[in-house]
């Protein structure tokens, strides 16, 4: 029989596994400084883009308007409202489509998963403005509408990629811990979702980059956030405006994207 990739026989004497130890030992650290160098690039970039619009700031010649709305109170309540939004918005999804992704996969709720799966594609698939304008007409303006905009809009990538993880565990894994005596809730909390993980925590990443970008829509049925700022800009043709509304929501979205990694890195199941 043949060896798995990386892994000496079954059946080879001592030393040979021994010194397979040794190297899979002294190679995990290695893997775990790579990882972390390459996550130090991302927050690094950031800090050189806030440092660039700081050092623009300050020696930029900007109209009354354009002071007043990049003033220094002003822009951090608006930056403040579009951490609100995507934090709120966040937590919902994962609240919701989480445990969604997972009855999905469950015998009683599998049959239901084309249906769930087409109406989370539909609310991606729609324009999201069109998305916000309706819901606005709904609900009414403000926060929350925008909120449950933004959930309707990011749930499809937790939603799947958690179903996705749960179903490519293998069921060898599966039968071998009910075989240990593990109740089926015991299997999914020790066996399934920490295998699913690694790929449930990228549909988040995901799912949070493109709440961090949606939610400059939010303008439109006042919800505050930073694309007041590119909105005025567009309105009034005022450059310094809506150049500063999509820089900051760019760096934004980078800073969300790094701390999902980070979370992906700590997170992920050792020997995977």
């Amino acid at each position: 029989m043949t060896a798995t990739a990386g892994r000496p026989p079954a059946d080879a004497d001592p030393a040979t596994l021994a010194a397979a130890e040794d190297e899979r030992d002294t190679a995990a650290p290695r893997q775990v400084r790579g990882g972390w160098r390459a996550l130090a690039v991302q927050p690094l970039l950031v800090t050189l883009g806030v440092g660039a619009y700081l050092l623009w700031r300050a020696t930029a010649e900007l109209s009354d308007t354009e002071a007043r709305q990049l003033g220094a109170t002003t822009l951090w309540a608006a930056i403040r409202e579009h951490l609100a939004l995507t934090l709120a918005a966040a937590v919902l999804v994962l609240l919701i489509a989480v445990p969604l992704g997972v009855g999905l996969t469950r015998r009683p709720l599998r049959r239901l998963s084309p249906l769930v799966l087409g109406v989370a594609n539909t609310g991606q698939a729609a324009p999201a403005i069109g998305l916000f304008v309706l819901l606005a007409t709904w609900l009414g303006f403000g926060f929350w509408t925008t909120v449950v905009a933004l959930v309707l809009y990011a749930a499809l990538p937790v939603l799947r990629n958690t179903m996705v993880g749960i179903e490519q565990v293998d069921p060898r894994l599966v039968e071998a811990g009910r075989g240990m005596g593990m109740s089926t809730l015991a299997v999914l909390f020790r066996v399934e979702l920490p295998l699913a993980v690694p790929v449930m925590l990228a549909g988040v990443r995901t799912a949070l980059v493109l709440l961090v970008g949606t939610a400059t829509l939010a303008t439109f049925i006042n919800g505050g956030g930073l694309g007041v700022l590119i909105n005025t800009g567009i309105t009034l043709s005022l450059n310094s405006l809506l150049v500063s509304g999509a820089v900051l929501v760019a760096l934004l979205a980078l800073a969300v994207d790094w701390l999902g990694r980070v979370v992906e890195h700590v997170a992920r199941p050792k020997g995977l």
